[in-house]
């Protein structure tokens, strides 16, 4: 039988995204760019692996954000901060099945964007968002900074979370999330990165250190 996408060569495996049989080639040139496959997909999973990283170099630099340092000693302080967040867009991308890697970079982008004014300039302004997807995910990300400081007050009296430090935080996101999607346009390998530090039966709340050894490390 012949591919259910090209109709030419043999079929020689089966494909849950056209629901039929494809071959070889059209699975590795269509993967994740006019089919959408699903994460369960074992020639997925396989591509994923022997898939080398991408390195900070191959981005735009304004879209990293370089202007914003983050240095180690951020990463150790707001450890609990990185992780909330980091929790935060796992759960936003469960609410909304159909969302890319690349829904999920955009919400946060906008995000560093009003951010990166605030601490520049004290004006908020928020970015528009273009679709559901992106809205789903800055709802999800405001409401835990909201929660962040709740407790932090509760515990200390006052909130301690600057501007400055959801920035930072914001702007490690989205560096990472760049370095973990594969880049075409139905990619998910970032949101399966967070689905999988955050499995959906787990406690909510995750000892800080164990989050962190989760997020920073790759």
């Amino acid at each position: 039988m012949s591919c259910a996408i090209c109709e030419m060569r043999r079929e020689k495996r089966f494909c849950p995204a056209v629901h039929g049989r494809i071959c070889a080639q059209c699975c590795g040139e269509q993967r994740e760019v006019t089919l959408d496959c699903p994460s369960g997909c074992p020639y997925l999973q396989q591509a994923r692996e022997h898939e080398k990283p991408r390195s900070m170099g191959q981005f735009d630099p304004a879209s990293l954000f370089l202007a914003v340092e983050i240095p180690d000693q951020f990463l150790y302080e707001r450890e609990p901060l990185l992780m909330g967040l980091s929790l935060a867009l796992a759960k936003g991308a469960r609410r909304d099945r159909t969302m890319h890697d690349g829904d999920l970079i955009a919400a946060l982008s906008a995000l560093c964007t009003s951010y990166e004014r605030l601490v520049s300039s004290g004006l908020h302004y928020e970015q528009t968002l273009t679709n559901i997807a992106q809205q789903t995910i800055a709802s999800e990300v405001e409401a835990m900074l909201q929660q962040y400081r709740e407790v932090e007050l509760k515990h200390a009296g006052y909130s301690s979370l600057r501007d400055s430090d959801v920035l930072r935080a914001l702007v490690f996101l989205v560096r990472m999330a760049y370095g973990r999607t594969s880049g075409r346009p139905k990619s998910r390998a970032f949101i399966d990165f967070l689905a999988a530090q955050f499995p959906e039966r787990e406690s909510a709340w995750v000892a800080p250190q164990e989050a962190a050894s989760r997020i920073i490390m790759p």
